[in-house]
């Protein structure tokens, strides 16, 4: 099966948070709300320093892909 790179996910216990899930490596769900990225992959030192500016692309990417679709929604 053939995922989306980002799925808008919600939960009840959190009602005012609002989560993307990245779906491809490096695999994360980043909360809206307050920012708070949680990682699936564990990275060394090293592999986090090489990655910093992909992981900070693909953050923007989720916040770019979230307003594009509260854009789609209202339309």
């Amino acid at each position: 099966m053939d995922l989306p790179k980002y799925i808008l996910g919600d939960n009840t216990d959190h009602p005012n948070s609002i989560y993307i899930i990245h779906t491809e490596y490096p695999r994360f769900i980043i909360n809206l709300e307050n920012d708070e990225v949680e990682w699936f992959e564990e990275f060394s030192k090293e592999d986090e320093n090489d990655l910093k500016e992909e992981m900070q692309s693909l953050i923007d990417g989720a916040t770019a892909f979230y307003d594009r679709e509260i854009a789609r929604y209202e339309d």
